[in-house]
């Protein structure tokens, strides 16, 4: 048997790695060695790997519940600036563990074909690298990664889909993801407002438009596990898409919503980035307003 570390065994590194300017240097390092082909095997067969519940994370960044948060302003002072750009790092740095994490705890599980792990390998780094250039960002502000409080809302998110990877792909990167998507814009218009335009090009170039594959990744295999689940021997999605299987996958993505998010979606939507992303408002205009077939 080889002694090569798989996949899955890397991810647990990234996960069980608690500093992390740390975690985001050992996940570019590990997905560059997936992509080269220098990890070759994503898992073993044989193996039953434990994923933490929680990934290891320093203690220094103090935690507040989210109703608790101060408010970030609108950019036009520096230390709302400083505010806002941490309040990204934050999460940035649950982005990365969040992309190992679903790896790690369902690619095995669920038997996905080696594309998905790849899809994954590439949104970890790619959010390995945000975080980096952003926590950068924050210290030419004069601020660091732990000088401000946050709150840990990313991952009750996925603790409540641990069981369930249709719910993680539909809450993490098709709402709260795709929240992101509607925000950004905005963010970045104040930051520019405000004077700081290289924080404005860093989220408007580098984070906004990699953060819209991030959200066409989700809507991608929450299709495919759909359509698998007819199609047992579907190794990726078929590109010609009928109406009633769209409209079947838009409904079970409506009532996977319902279920695990709390409240309907909050617009105003970016329907241009959305799109993008593979999802038009059918997917998530019917969420904005309060389900009241459920009692």
């Amino acid at each position: 048997m080889s002694s090569e570390e798989t996949l899955v065994e890397a991810a647990l590194r990234v996960l069980n790695t608690a500093d992390p300017v740390e975690k985001a240097r050992i996940g570019d390092e590990v997905a560059n060695k997936w992509l080269q082909g220098l990890i070759s095997q994503p898992y073993n067969p044989a193996e039953e790997l434990p994923v933490p519940d929680r990934p290891a994370r320093l203690t220094n960044v103090k935690l507040v519940s989210p109703s608790l948060m101060p408010k970030l302003g609108k950019a036009g002072s520096l230390q709302s600036r400083q505010a806002i750009v941490h309040s990204l790092v934050h999460t940035e740095s649950w982005a990365i563990d969040l992309s190992w994490d679903i790896i790690a705890r369902f690619g095995k599980q669920q038997s996905m074909p080696r594309e998905f792990f790849t899809a994954f390998v590439k949104v970890a780094q790619d959010e390995g690298r945000h975080f980096t250039l952003l926590a950068a960002r924050l210290k030419e502000l004069g601020s660091f990664y732990g000088a401000l409080p946050a709150h840990d809302g990313l991952w009750d998110s996925a603790i409540a889909t641990s069981n369930d990877l249709l719910a993680r792909l539909a809450i993490e990167h098709c709402v709260h993801e795709a929240r992101g998507l509607d925000v950004i814009p905005t963010t970045i218009s104040r930051f520019r407002n405000g004077g700081d335009s290289q924080t404005a090009e860093l989220l408007e170039n580098v984070v906004y438009p990699e953060e819209i594959t991030h959200c066409a990744a989700g809507v991608k295999w929450f299709k495919y596990l759909c359509l698998r689940s007819t199609n047992p021997n579907l190794s990726d999605l078929p590109s010609e898409e009928t109406s009633d299987v769209d409209n079947e996958v838009i409904q079970k993505f409506h009532s996977t919503v319902r279920t695990y998010f709390r409240g309907p979606l909050k617009p105003p939507f970016n329907e241009q980035a959305r799109k993008a992303a593979g999802f038009g408002p059918q997917w998530y205009e019917p969420l904005a307003v309060k389900d009241f077939t459920v009692l």
